[in-house]
């Protein structure tokens, strides 16, 4: 890990101010102030930095954050179900029922749904109102899946909060045939810290599914389903359409629904849901879209149509066609939420739209986090997710020699993965991140070799020789050659590999 190229001291952008304005001798003085401004904001320019705290700073609250998470961890963990919501109901009722004191945005489907979460939470940020955002996995520390306000919670709170209901979590835990689990607690605490806050209005992933899933004990006043594909097929089906009967659980009566593209099959199922409950439905391609696109400088530009009207010149520091069609849908939830479409005609500030999106962040989501070489990660961990990525690859870089290291979990469709990613990958380095449910290095690098061929993979079932690997192969070309690492497979591999980056 030492060897790791570190870029943790950034330069102050006021020096880099004065160096600009002291190269112009020859010139006006006023004007050289003038260029030399403009120069150092296109430098400060780029994607947002992404919002993942680091571990405390203070011992004391390091100490006791881990404490928290060593108590977490003796719970069934988030591949562990039993298809119920009737404990974290109980919790809900002994807490007084946190989740009804604000209205609610319910997010469910295979991908996209973080990155829609984030974009919802920041529009409505940008409206002034104060959110509540919950989303899964973190991707390096465990207070990210909570947030208020657009940003993590401090850990001084998450460990408040955890010790505030955990004389009800233990009450509830002795009163029901299993455990609350890991996810159900931590549903609890992010419902409890949104009522303490309180917010105005809370923004909530599921974990999986949607009937059963400890998130839905909310009634969403928006219901929002990014893309459905194949993924949990051992818990949810093997169709999209079985997979959609489940997810469609969060649909409750009267509410609006928010529906990205969809297999046809599940889209059946979806709107066959919300005619049983009379909720109001908008389907993406149809009351909402992505009117045009184009890649810009760190993203896309994008003209979306939303249920009020055209929003053009909209500028989204995120790569790839899918997430395009993340922000038409997060748009669409947030213009549902404020009755743009019902009980009122006329759009939202465009304005304002445009200043939310500029701001988003997805960490993890073809996230560059280092240069020379590029190195960028994403948390793609199904097949659909791969093609998204390796899509947006070819679109967003140039690159002449791309590396991929890949971390995936045992569950998951990996050969589905690789197959997405092979055409865009020269090698690819397989290796295994620290999670128990991480395949065997050697297990992926069969299935590589089945894909890529024998020549084109290689082995390092340490992540840091992994990254070091990676590294050394994409400059095999040289320095100025356009080579590039794609670190993918998991959250878990992609959080790793962040932090072995300095990032965080």
């Amino acid at each position: 890990m030492s060897d790791l190229p570190h870029e943790n001291d950034q330069p102050d952008p006021l020096d880099a101010f004065e160096e600009l304005v002291a190269e112009e001798t020859d010139r006006d003085p006023d004007l050289a102030v003038i260029e030399a401004g403009s120069r150092t904001l296109r430098t400060q320019g780029g994607p947002p930095e992404a919002d993942v705290p680091a571990r405390p700073a203070d011992p004391e609250v390091d100490r006791a954050l881990r404490e928290v998470e060593t108590e977490l961890a003796t719970r069934w963990g988030e591949t562990k179900l039993e298809p119920s919501v009737a404990r974290i109901a109980a919790l809900m009722d002994v807490l007084g029922e946190p989740q009804r004191a604000y209205p609610s945005i319910h997010i469910t489907g295979t991908n996209g749904k973080t990155s829609t979460a984030r974009m919802i939470e920041a529009l409505l940020n940008a409206f002034e109102l104060r959110t509540g955002r919950y989303t899964s996995p973190h991707v390096q520390s465990i207070t990210e899946r909570i947030s208020l306000d657009g940003a993590p919670i401090s850990a001084e709170r998450f460990i408040e909060t955890y010790n505030d209901i955990k004389p009800y979590v233990e009450m509830v835990d002795g009163q029901q045939e299993y455990r609350l689990s890991f996810f159900e607690v931590l549903t609890g605490m992010a419902y409890a810290a949104f009522a303490d806050a309180p917010v105005d209005v809370a923004v909530v992933e599921v974990g999986m599914g949607g009937s059963w899933d400890a998130t839905n004990v909310i009634d969403g006043d928006v219901a929002v389903v990014t893309p459905i594909d194949l993924d949990h097929t051992d818990r949810l089906g093997g169709t999209p359409a079985e997979i959609a009967t489940e997810k469609s659980g969060i649909i409750k009566q009267d509410a609006t629904v928010i529906l990205a593209q969809q297999p046809v099959d599940a889209a059946q199922v979806l709107l066959k849901k919300a005619v049983e409950v009379d909720a109001t439905v908008a389907r993406e391609g149809l009351e909402f879209g992505v009117v045009a696109r184009q890649v810009a400088v760190g993203g896309q530009l994008l003209t979306l149509r939303g249920l009020g009207g055209e929003y053009p010149e909209v500028y989204l520091p995120l790569h790839g066609a899918h997430q395009a069609h993340n922000a038409a849908v997060a748009l669409a939830a947030v213009e549902a939420f404020f009755g743009v479409g019902a009980q009122r005609s006329e759009p939202l500030d465009v304005d304002t739209v445009r200043k939310a999106f500029a701001a988003v962040s997805s960490p993890g989501r073809l996230e560059v986090v280092r240069r020379s070489p590029t190195i960028v990660l994403d948390a793609a961990h199904n097949p659909a997710g791969a093609e998204a990525a390796a899509e947006a690859v070819r679109e967003a870089f140039d690159f002449t020699r791309l590396i991929g290291v890949v971390g995936a979990s045992g569950d998951k469709n990996v050969r589905g993965l690789l197959e997405a990613f092979e055409p865009i990958f020269t090698e690819v380095v397989v290796t295994q991140n620290s999670s128990h449910r991480a395949m065997d290095a050697d297990e992926l690098a069969a299935i590589a070799v089945e894909v890529f061929g024998d020549e084109r993979v290689q082995v390092e079932p340490r992540l840091p020789d992994a990254l070091e690997a990676g590294i050394t192969l994409a400059e095999e070309e040289g320095e100025f050659a356009g080579g590039g690492v794609l670190v993918t497979g998991s959250v878990i591999t992609v959080g790793e590999a962040r932090l072995l980056l300095g990032k965080g």
